[in-house]
């Protein structure tokens, strides 16, 4: 379990979508800071390098003991050579190529190249990142990967945390395949998981009732990456990072917002609580691309929300029966 319960996911300073200053990232992050937020989630390929530096060059004069850092491996970096131009989701990123690598080299590269990125000498937890079913990329499969990971990744990781390199790895994925089959086959035993897109007010019932139990036998705890769905449940006409939108997902947001509105909350907070309010749930980690954002995520984690609204969202079969609420 990570201590803090809220973070900070860093792919809106890593210029997801559309590119922000190197001065606005450091205005999230100052903002971030001064709202108490100790957790900060990064990549290598968030960016290119571009999250990792900005977040790193924040974080400098501070003591590491003082927050909980957490990045991934799988994808290794190498210099372009010149401006780097906009790749899929990424504006104006670092000037990198990346490539896959699940081999215990590419693991043990990777960490070195984050730590240097960061400006640290230890991580504190480590994702194995996007070897999931959705990562089109993979060669040959995520199975395929996986197998390399296996052998690969999954126990170079084992051997940094056991070093004191770093203190934790998981996987951090969009699909929970590649952390539902570590737990129950005889592979190394993630510590804990990102779960991206897996778990949110809008679509959780798989993961409550599929992913959650098969981790939690092993005692393996999850932070929850998208709990607003990027952005659909705050408002916004993109979910999980595409603009194709899931049938009846528009509808079903007017009718959760409408409840909160006779409960005098907001879509918006619901969203970030319910997130958090599993027990096996470590922390989540929205990110954000403006100071007001992450105040208002900070906020939000601090308002009361009436027994009732929960009562009626599950009444109406609008969430899981079954799904803890907060208190």
């Amino acid at each position: 379990m990570t201590p803090h319960r809220f973070g900070m996911g860093g792919t809106q300073i890593g210029n997801i979508f559309e590119p922000i200053s190197d001065q606005q990232a450091a205005a999230v992050l100052e903002a971030a800071w001064g709202a108490g937020v100790r957790l900060y989630d990064t990549s290598p390929f968030y960016g290119f390098g571009l999250s990792e530096y900005r977040l790193g060059r924040f974080l400098h004069n501070r003591n590491p003991a003082e927050y909980v850092i957490s990045t991934k491996v799988g994808r290794v970096l190498t210099a372009a050579g010149g401006k780097r131009a906009d790749h899929a989701i990424w504006k104006s990123p670092a000037p990198f190529n990346y490539r896959y690598d699940y081999t215990a080299a590419g693991a043990r590269r990777s960490v070195e190249d984050s730590l240097q990125r960061l400006g640290l000498p230890r991580l504190d937890i480590v994702f194995i990142h996007d070897l999931s079913p959705d990562n089109t990329e993979l060669e040959g499969g995520w199975e395929a990967a996986y197998r390399i990971a296996r052998e690969g990744a999954m126990v170079e990781l084992e051997k940094m945390r056991d070093e004191g390199l770093i203190k934790a790895w998981g996987f951090g994925i969009n699909t929970p395949n590649a952390a539902v089959r570590a737990v129950t086959n005889d592979d190394p035993t993630p510590d804990i998981v990102l779960l991206a897109c897996q778990y949110s007010l809008l679509d959780h019932a798989d993961a409550l009732r599929n992913t959650f139990p098969a981790l939690q036998k092993n005692g393996t705890s999850v932070v929850v990456g998208t709990p607003l769905n990027d952005g659909f449940l705050g408002g916004r006409s993109r979910f999980n990072f595409s603009p194709d939108i899931p049938a009846g997902a528009v509808e079903k947001r007017a009718r959760i917002m409408a409840v909160a509105s006779q409960h005098g909350i907001d879509i918006h907070t619901a969203a970030l609580q319910f997130a958090a309010a599993h027990p096996q749930v470590s922390a989540i980690v929205p990110g954000a691309r403006a100071p007001g954002q992450i105040l208002s995520n900070v906020q939000a984690m601090k308002v009361g929300i009436p027994a009732a609204f929960w009562s009626e969202l599950k009444s109406q079969k609008l969430i899981d029966a079954q799904a803890p609420v907060p208190a």
